[in-house]
């Protein structure tokens, strides 16, 4: 009876390794599926980052920035701004977008409650020159 209850030890052993094994592999299996796929992402966040950091320099490149030189005797004006805007004909947000600004800067410095910076001034002194379609021009290549 004893050699029974032993084999019978022996065989349900086995049986329990051999399922255990099988769940263990599909473990192993889904784990590495998963690790695949997490440095797949990293690999494209990597990518996207990368390209992010290619379209920023560009867009600040796009926006107008004029030269140091040109702020030498360079005058703010509140209505100025106002003034600008209206002649060009954009409203406060396309203004804010071709200046490199929000529009709530050029809403504050419109109402005078605050100074553009010496790069925003710059900016500024730029946006002077453009008519009203090379300022649309403009606006339609930043929104691309």
């Amino acid at each position: 009876m004893s050699n029974v209850v032993n084999v019978l030890k022996q065989e349900v052993l086995r049986l329990a390794k051999r399922e255990a094994k099988s769940q263990v592999r599909k473990a192993k299996n889904a784990a590495a599926q998963y690790r695949h796929e997490v440095a797949r992402l990293k690999r494209l966040l990597a990518q996207r980052e990368r390209e992010v950091k290619y379209l920023e320099k560009h867009v600040q490149a796009d926006q107008v920035q004029p030269e140091d030189s040109q702020l030498v005797g360079v005058r703010y004006s509140a209505r100025s701004v106002r003034a600008q805007r209206k002649r060009l004909g954009l409203s406060v947000a396309e203004y804010a977008r071709l200046v490199g600004v929000s529009p709530l800067s050029v809403y504050a410095w419109e109402q005078g409650r605050s100074r553009p910076r010496r790069a925003q001034l710059a900016a500024l002194v730029a946006v002077r020159g453009l008519g009203k379609r090379e300022a649309l021009k403009r606006l339609a290549k930043l929104e691309q």
